[in-house]
């Protein structure tokens, strides 16, 4: 139905209708020179006729009058079966010419003009809802979907450098320009749906809306949070709190789909008082951190930090030996384990008080022993488990967007730089311990033996303070233990003090200008050390 050449379409019809007109009556005297047919809705056709520039209205077109005071005008097979059919499929070919439906190469369309005329003070809600625009982002969105085909020209920024390419290819444009437009006109609608979604919510005169849009996120143009439900308050009880599901942009599917969706926002809360602001902060640091396990995994989190992380034979002596590491921090904390938990293990849970408990799944005769306690939360999370995509932190005016730290060390990944190498024992422990400190907060510094937390230096703004808080914290013995630091040793003293403590190897990132001092201090001390390639800062 065209001719095609090295992704080359010719316009020969173009649709035009917008609200803002400056430069149209040009730009469409442009294409006129190229012999394109122009159709045109109301305003839009009125300018271009008084410009002398011939124009068919789109009425014509569709043999329906506009009406509803031009709401009803482009709605219409003929439009969108102009836009959206195939010009290389022989079926849509065939459907164009028995409907009587002329093929239209390029839509020329700038929306009305919601955002500027909410920004006035005294508009009023009859006044923004008639700036809503339908037929504009439909023939947009038509339009760029099919861009193989169709030219979609949403801003008057465009009109120059089409007039330029279609003088540079004989009244063709590229496919290359036209994902670009297409590009541009999937943001636009993005956006203006956006700020009608922001107009509408500020209307209810909601503290937590319903919805939250932002746009141009990294590499999705839109991130939207749907309300599970508000709690009783926030981090502290003057802040007040909602928890919302963030709607995937990298996921296909039902956004009503939590289950599907996976996460800590959709575990099912079995029993126990509501969840608060910091239950679902520290249950979110406990779950993630078990699902970096292959291995049956119990964590303990205190404030988001690890109080005490083990694996085990079964969920009891996972959780059990997990205690052990810290069993003052874990009272009143968060327990989280990648695997069913059957009623031995909820037996030993409930020993002590426990704010949390986070697992895939639990025996029925867990639930039991569970539920006895009323004030402990019970959250299964089904199948979900750490996934790769994006993360958001927000500070004063803005989000700060980054992808998941989703990285896995493998024992081909490490690099010996001490005359020792680590015995296949402590390589399995410093793995170990390199998982557990991913996920403590920076400077960590944690020591391990036998797959089991010894001691756990978390958040403070020195490394050798971490190295012997992480030390003095130790309930265990921390002799022949190993030694996890999530950055480089900026100097050899945080090494120097560890080694006091009789560490016998040490897992670290490397990459510091005084990393030949800190080898030679591990090699002074007898040490074995390897070096990753890889930090996890954690803030």
């Amino acid at each position: 139905m065209t001719d095609q050449k090295d992704g080359l379409r010719p316009i020969r019809r173009a649709l035009i209708s917008v609200s803002d007109k400056t430069g149209i009556a040009d730009f469409a005297r442009e294409l006129k020179t190229f012999g394109v047919e122009i159709i045109s809705t109301g305003g839009t056709a009125q300018v271009l006729r008084d410009a002398g520039v011939e124009v068919r209205d789109v009425a014509d077109v569709t043999g329906f009058p506009e009406m509803m005071d031009g709401r009803i005008k482009t709605l219409h097979p003929k439009i969108h079966g102009a836009l959206l059919g195939l010009r290389d499929k022989a079926e849509h070919v065939a459907a164009m010419h028995e409907q009587g439906i002329e093929p239209i190469d390029m839509v020329v369309i700038n929306l009305y003009p919601f955002e500027q005329t909410v920004a006035r003070e005294d508009v009023t809600i009859d006044e923004a809802i008639e700036q809503i625009d339908i037929g504009g982002p439909a023939m947009i969105r038509s339009a760029a979907k099919n861009f193989q085909d169709v030219a979609v020209v949403p801003n008057i920024r465009h009109y120059d450098f089409i007039i330029h390419e279609m003088k540079q290819n004989r009244g063709a444009l590229t496919q290359e320009l036209r994902r670009e437009l297409a590009l541009d006109a999937f943001l636009l609608t993005s956006g203006y749906d956006g700020a009608i979604q922001s107009y509408l919510n500020e209307l209810e005169a909601e503290e937590f809306p319903t919805n939250i849009a932002a746009d141009e996120l990294l590499n999705c143009d839109t991130l939207t949070l749907h309300r599970l439900q508000e709690l009783r308050y926030g981090e502290n009880p003057h802040q007040r709190a909602s928890l919302y599901r963030v709607e995937d942009p990298f996921r296909d599917g039902d956004i009503t789909d939590l289950a599907g969706a996976g996460g800590v926002a959709a575990a099912d809360l079995l029993s126990g008082k509501e969840m608060s602001f910091n239950n679902y902060v520290d249950a979110d640091a406990a779950w993630q951190l078990v699902c970096d396990f292959d291995e049956l995994a119990c964590a303990i989190i205190k404030h988001t930090n690890p109080a005490g992380v083990a694996l085990g034979e079964n969920a009891e002596e996972a959780y059990r030996s997990a205690l052990v590491c810290d069993p003052v921090s874990a009272f009143g904390g968060i327990v989280a384990f990648n695997r069913s938990v059957d009623a031995t293990a909820a037996r030993a849970v409930t020993e002590i008080f426990t704010e949390v408990i986070i697992a895939p799944d639990y025996e029925a005769d867990a639930i039991e022993v569970l539920t006895a306690k009323k004030n402990l939360r019970v959250l299964r999370a089904g199948d979900s488990k750490n996934v790769e995509g994006l993360e958001y932190k927000q500070i004063s005016g803005g989000m700060l967007v980054q992808t998941r730290d989703t990285h896995r060390l493998k024992k081909e990944d490490l690099k010996v730089v001490t005359k020792r190498t680590p015995s296949e024992k402590e390589i399995e422990d410093l793995l170990f311990a390199w998982t557990v400190c991913k996920h403590t907060k920076s400077n960590a510094i944690v020591y391990v033996r036998d797959k089991q937390t010894v001691g756990v230096g978390a958040g403070q703004m020195s490394r050798v303070d971490s190295v012997k808080i992480g030390a003095m914290r130790a309930q265990l013995p921390v002799q022949g233990s190993v030694l996890a630091s999530d950055a480089f040793f900026p100097f050899r003293d945080g090494l120097d003090e560890a080694a006091k403590h009789g560490i016998t190897a040490v897992i670290e990132p490397g990459g510091s200008v005084r990393d030949e001092e800190v080898i030679a201090a591990a090699d002074e001390h007898g040490l074995a050390m390897v070096f990753t390639g890889v930090r996890h800062f954690k803030h």
